[in-house]
Parts: C-alpha cells; structure tokens; sequence
C-alpha cells in the first residue's frame, strides 16, 4: 500500500513541506524493506514520527558525546561518540551500526557519516534497521512496545509513540 502526502500529513502534521520530499522515499523504503502491510505501515510510521520529530530531524539534536567510548555500539577510538551520534530517520546511532547499515546500504558510512542525514539515505536507514531488528513480526503482533524497545533500547517517549500508533492506524485503516 502506497502512502498518500495527505495520509502522511495526517500522521505527522509538523512535517509541513517536508513531508512532500521525504513521501516517495519512505514509500520506496517501505516497499524494499517488506514494510507492506497497514500494521507494520503504521508501527514504522510511528517510530519515526517520534525519532524524527515528524521528519524534522534526520541528525540527533545531542551532541553525542554521551556515546563515547561505548563499545556496545563501537565506538572504539576518540571521537566515535560525537561522529557515530544518531543519524536517518530512526537515529542509527555508533560505529558499529554504521558500518552494518553502509554494507547493507551501499554507503561508505565510516568515512561519511552525514551520508544518512540526505533524505533517501534517512528513509533507507530506517527501513534497512527496521528489517535487520525483525520489527515486521513484532508490528504484525501489534506488540508496540517491544518495538519500542527495539528502537530505542528502552521505552523513552512510548506515550507519544503509542499516540502516532493510534492516529497512523485510523489514517491507514
């Protein structure tokens, strides 16, 4: 199912002129990744809704020095906090999951980080980590905070993601 500008608009009202040139890439990334269903539509939609701030951001606002030094994540010389900090529309975050979403993308992420704040990159990021964390099978479960989990390693900001959920599901239906 193809997403409409006005559905999008529907769900995510601050992206205004954004969300015209991000609509067929989050459609093109939604079809690549088998985010194909209205469940997973509107799990997917949702999420991002929430770790863009509507399609605002596509870089972490933090400065990413709180990632320094974190070896769950890879970043393993100086600087890998700051360089590796969230980036794309569901915030790839660290070395290592930059390294895994370039091979899997194509991008030479290491020496390009921003490569992901362009906004094909940013939906195909999104839609490349919601695969490879299996989170098709937890929206079809309709199990969102398991997703959120996922997404974000804990449960920070699950109201508002719970409430894009629910207007993302009446906008789809």
């Amino acid at each position: 199912m193809q997403l409409t500008l006005t559905q999008l608009l529907k769900i995510m009202p601050l992206a205004r002129a954004r969300a015209a040139a991000f609509l067929d890439p989050l459609n093109s990334a939604m079809a690549e990744f088998g985010i194909n269903t209205p469940a997973r539509q509107a799990s997917f939609l949702a999420q991002l809704a929430h770790e863009s701030g509507q399609l605002v951001y596509v870089r972490e606002l933090a400065s990413g020095a709180a990632y320094e030094g974190r070896k769950d994540l890879g970043n393993v010389q100086a600087g890998d906090g700051a360089r590796f900090r969230g980036r794309g529309l569901i915030q790839v975050t660290g070395r290592s999951n930059y390294a895994a979403c370039g091979k899997a993308l194509g991008l030479d992420l290491l020496a390009q980080p921003a490569l992901l704040e362009q906004t094909v990159n940013a939906c195909r990021s999104a839609g490349w980590f919601w695969q490879s964390r299996c989170l098709n099978a937890l929206a079809d479960a309709g199990d969102q905070v398991a997703v959120t989990r996922r997404v974000n390693g804990g449960t920070n900001g699950l109201a508002e993601r719970l409430a894009y959920f629910k207007i993302a599901q009446k906008v789809l239906a």
